[in-house]
């Protein structure tokens, strides 16, 4: 009896753990990405489009070496099998700005089988100014909203825009040691941010930018009328004075701009919570117990913004999510 009835259970098990394994029906499509970081946010990107025809793999260029980065996706022998069973996924970094002029840019701007961040990488989603606060409250627990953070994002890309225009112009021109990224990007960082006044660093960024900007129109007063081109192509690509901080440096935009943002308010929040506990408190014990469940909630801003995924309503995201719905229309 006690077989029989260990048998049942067994079969039971297996007709279950077999309804739990993929369906083979479904079509896969490998996507491959740059690296550890890019796996959650193509994952993200393609789950809102999974259905019971399809489903996506995201996984690294290589099962034979450790090797990561465009190249690898794009350029290996992995690039020469892109097709409906399987994409690469990129970063744009300037390759979406440079439109024709390199080749890595031109096959990145004219494959289906290719998918680019439009901005210039995954970090500036993260980045979105429009999700900003909510990242604040879940790295806080603290809905106080002490800066604007979409004017300060806005602002700051007005600030920065004029002399990105050229960053990208030497880029166009294949002149890296004209003007370096690295150099750019030391011309719009942020110094330290006093919260109270946040416009007071800003002021200070526009200072830099324009000494510099004046300079390049002298050394390069030939340039001004591509500038000019160039700033004209760049609206039509969705590149405004408004959402430059999109295009800029993904790496520089996370660590020299939203966090020297974000850390001080952070803990402005915390120690907001922090004294609110204490006020309430009816004695010590209960402070410290208080105290002590709330600082386990908490996370670090830097963990929320790579978690976070409001930037799905950001304009460029939109345009990823077109490609993708073109790619999978061809597919049928």
């Amino acid at each position: 009896m006690g077989k029989r009835l260990s048998d049942n259970l067994s079969s039971l098990y297996l007709g279950a753990a077999n309804k739990l394994k993929p369906k083979k029906a479904k079509k896969k499509i490998i996507a491959y990405v740059e690296s550890y970081d890019d796996i959650a946010f193509w994952r993200s990107v393609f789950a809102d489009f999974e259905d019971e025809h399809c489903y996506f793999e995201v996984m690294l260029p290589s099962k034979k070496n450790l090797q990561k980065g465009k190249k690898s996706v794009l350029m290996n022998d992995l690039g020469a099998r892109l097709g409906v069973n399987m994409v690469a996924c990129v970063d744009s970094d300037y390759d979406y700005l440079l439109q024709q002029t390199t080749s890595t840019s031109r096959q990145i701007n004219n494959s289906r089988f290719v998918f680019q961040t439009y901005a210039y990488a995954i970090e500036n989603y993260q980045c979105y100014a429009g999700a900003l606060h909510e990242a604040c409250v879940m790295a806080t627990l603290n809905d106080h909203q002490l800066v604007d953070y979409e004017g300060f994002m806005r602002m700051y890309s007005q600030i920065a825009y004029p002399l990105f225009v050229w960053s990208v112009w030497f880029y166009r021109k294949r002149d890296l040691n004209g003007f370096p990224l690295m150099e750019f990007c030391s011309y719009v960082r942020l110094d330290h941010v006093n919260i109270r006044r946040p416009e007071e660093c800003l002021a200070q960024m526009a200072k830099r930018v324009n000494n510099k900007v004046k300079n390049l129109e002298k050394r390069y007063a030939h340039a001004l009328n591509e500038i000019e081109s160039l700033k004209a192509e760049f609206e039509y690509l969705g590149v405004t004075p408004e959402t430059t901080y999109m295009f800029i440096q993904g790496h520089h935009i996370m660590e020299s701009v939203t966090l020297k943002l974000l850390g001080p308010v952070c803990t402005t929040l915390r120690r907001e919570r922090e004294t609110e506990i204490k006020a309430l408190a009816m004695h010590n014990t209960q402070y410290r117990n208080e105290l002590t469940c709330y600082e386990r909630s908490l996370l670090g801003i830097d963990v929320v913004l790579r978690k976070q995924d409001g930037y799905k309503e950001s304009p460029l995201y939109k345009k990823i999510e077109n490609d993708i719905r073109e790619f999978l229309k061809r597919m049928g």
